[in-house]
């Protein structure tokens, strides 16, 4: 963590700055542009400065909070002002001839305020400030004898209201105090927090409790949304309409697609899910949005798995043109709420873009790199925001833009991902000794054929002992590895088949069998909670900013599961309708894999599994197939970073062990999980 200046340092240069202010300055219009929120076609992804466009800004007297090139502590947490307004939305989504109005608790600096210098936001809209909590303890908000905001959960405002921000923490339409029905991931969910943006910049209207009106005339109209799962996918959301005043975002383990997330590939991930989420986070009677939960019953299309308009309100990576924030990702690469794709499709489409955009993968599962790399994160989103939200040139766009975790604590930096140098690489699939096949070398020929039966088997027993005859999935191996290697990006199933049945679920796993010391994602998302705390913030009586420290889980394994992949066979030609098979005829069918980043070491073998239904991941009502699969006209793509390659194998695989873990077995039945 960067060191703080001396308390007499910053004490002296709080006393002179704040003098010259409380006589000189004069507050600044709210900013409607600047290379933070400029269209990315005009701004490098790598060089831009949020003050490039205000060269008159050099010449402002220096706030408080400033301190060369980075914000400190100038300000009193403790007499922060805290308040709660409502801000209208442009939707009435529970139908009762009314606007929406969204709860809005606000904590901002009282000596900033009284300088009349004004202050960029940081925001976390979220569905579970009241139902569920928020972060690793599960802090809920609480209010004072007067409703008013005393204690907003995270450490966002006890950090970053003493160094020159406002806080706003974003009840979503629907939820806890606001009006309106949730419409997970739609419009009314988006259009609330947009509203926020929108009233921070003097374009939307708000109230306070009492009904009188009230405007953001202490805001410089920057906003930097920031939020785990559901929250950063509402960031994305907000980003992707294009918003004026979102400078920048910081999506952690967030959903880019909420048909990918509740949906493999035409596969329900459970059912009824959009009505689930709607009534888990609901802060409202079941009366009052009765219409808005049978609405999206109805149109999320539950009974075809198609992708339709319900979903493609709810995609916001075809509107990545529209982004104007800056972008900083964080996800897991074992994640298996939000998966990997949903991080990677979404940076590919900010990097045609050009949006400017920084990453962190970590091989922990769902978590917040507040809970992976505590000290290191809250750094690093010190300098983001400063950057983009305080205009201060610290250099952090001319670093590399991957943090990337190649081990258990173990961390580098590269220029971009995937990888640079990243290329598909073809992998063939051959027979092998006729229990298990190949992967690699010359022993895959059109014509030769394998079939298995669909069997519902559940991941321990899919990818263990690999080298047994298993009814339900087909194995390959490739050779003994003769050197590292880097598997960066998105892999993928090109399979030639013929299927008995009109459809069946069609999965692929990739897995490492060789012994290393590995997270545990499946116990705690790999993150063990200690009894020590740290601090990280200023702190009053209901908010303190210490948290429980954290360490990651490992242990020593002879196996891992990589990354998985699903398509309901019947959804081949497109996701958004079905195409029924016909048991006389083959077809080629895709099936994608979730991004990953690993590096095998020399010895180790990798392996590709294929199954069908998958009790632990997914519903179907299509089992029972037999699926034949021409093996010469198969194929794994590989995303390969390096000139490393799969060794040949033409007859006999490699026998591995890999005996069943009991405790990485997830539990059949209801697969719903909330983001």
């Amino acid at each position: 963590m960067t060191p703080a200046p001396s308390p007499t340092s910053i004490r002296a240069h709080v006393a002179v700055v704040l003098v010259g202010l409380l006589v000189a300055a004069l507050p600044a219009a709210p900013a409607t542009a600047s290379p933070a929120t400029a269209s990315p076609a005009t701004a490098s992804p790598v060089t831009a400065s949020p003050v490039a466009a205000e060269p008159a800004a050099r010449h402002r007297p220096v706030p408080a909070h400033v301190l060369g090139n980075q914000t400190v502590p100038a300000y009193s947490y403790a007499d922060a002002i805290r308040e709660s307004v409502w801000v209208q939305t442009a939707a009435d989504s529970d139908g009762d001839g009314v606007r929406d109005r969204v709860a809005v608790d606000l904590v901002r600096p009282r000596e900033a305020a009284a300088a009349g210098v004004r202050v960029p936001v940081i925001m976390d809209a979220s569905p579970y400030y009241l139902c569920c909590g928020r972060g690793n303890e599960s802090e809920l908000k609480t209010y004072d004898a007067a409703g008013v905001i005393a204690k907003a959960p995270l450490f966002y405002d006890n950090y970053f209201v003493p160094r020159g921000y406002a806080f706003a923490a974003v009840d979503l339409a629907g939820t806890a105090r606001s009006t309106g029905c949730e419409d997970v991931g739609g419009p009314a969910e988006v259009g609330s927090a947009k509203a926020v943006v929108d009233w921070l910049n003097g374009r939307a209207r708000a109230y306070t409790a009492d009904g009188r009106p009230v405007s953001a005339t202490w805001s410089t109209g920057q906003v930097g949304m920031i939020g785990k799962s559901w929250d950063g996918s509402v960031a994305n959301g907000v980003a992707a309409t294009g918003v004026q005043g979102l400078a920048t975002i910081v999506p952690i383990s967030a959903i880019s697609s909420w048909y990918d997330y509740m949906r493999y590939q035409g596969n329900l991930r459970t059912t009824d899910y959009p009505g689930y989420l709607h009534s888990y986070v609901s802060g409202r009677t079941d009366e009052a949005c009765a219409d808005a939960l049978a609405r999206l019953r109805a149109d999320s299309a539950e009974k075809t798995g198609d992708y339709n308009a319900f979903w493609a309100q709810r995609d916001y990576r075809p509107s990545a043109d529209r982004v104007r924030a800056s972008v900083f990702v964080a996800h897991g690469v074992n994640d298996l709420n939000v998966t990997t794709n949903q991080f990677a499709r979404w940076w590919q489409e900010l990097a045609d873009q050009g949006v400017p955009r920084k990453l962190w993968l970590y091989q922990a599962g769902h978590e917040d790199p507040f809970d992976v790399r505590r000290a290191e994160w809250v750094t690093a989103l010190h300098r983001w925001f400063d950057f983009w939200l305080q205009g201060l040139r610290n250099g952090v766009m001319n670093e590399p833009r991957v943090d990337l975790e190649t081990a258990p604590g173990a961390w580098t930096t590269q220029r971009d991902w995937p990888a640079p140098g990243t290329r598909d690489v073809r992998v063939a699939l051959g027979a092998g000794d006729g229990v298990t096949g190949t992967l690699g070398g010359r022993g895959a020929r059109p014509g030769r054929e394998q079939a298995y039966v669909d069997a519902s088997l559940p991941e321990a027993e899919l990818v263990t002992e690999p080298n047994t005859a298993t009814a339900g999935r087909l194995v390959f191996l490739s050779g003994a590895l003769t050197a590292p290697l880097r598997i960066s990006g998105s892999p993928s199933v090109r399979l030639r088949v013929r299927v008995d049945r009109p459809t069946t679920e069609l999965t692929a796993r990739l897995v490492d069998y060789g012994t290393a010391e590995r997270i545990r994602y499946d116990s705690s998302e790999g993150v063990r909670t200690l009894a020590t705390e740290s601090c990280w913030g200023a702190s009053t009586d209901v908010d303190d900013a210490c948290y429980r420290d954290t360490e990651e889980i490992t242990a020593v394994s002879d196996h891992a599961v990589l990354t998985r992949g699903w398509l309901d066979a019947a959804h081949h030609r497109s996701l958004r309708f079905s195409t029924p098979l016909r048991p006389d005829r083959w077809y080629t069918v895709t099936v994608p894999l979730n991004a990953y980043d690993v590096v095998l070491p020399a010895g180790h073998v990798l392996g590709l599994v294929l199954g069908q239904s998958d009790p632990e991941f997914t519903e179907t009502d299509d089992q029972n197939a037999t699926v034949r699969v021409d093996l010469g006209r198969s194929e794994l793509i590989l995303p390969v970073a390096g000139r490393a390659g799969l060794p040949a194998v033409d007859v006999a695989p490699p026998v591995v062990t890999a005996p069943a873990d009991p405790s990485a077995a997830r539990r059949a039945g209801d697969t719903r999980q909330v983001p």
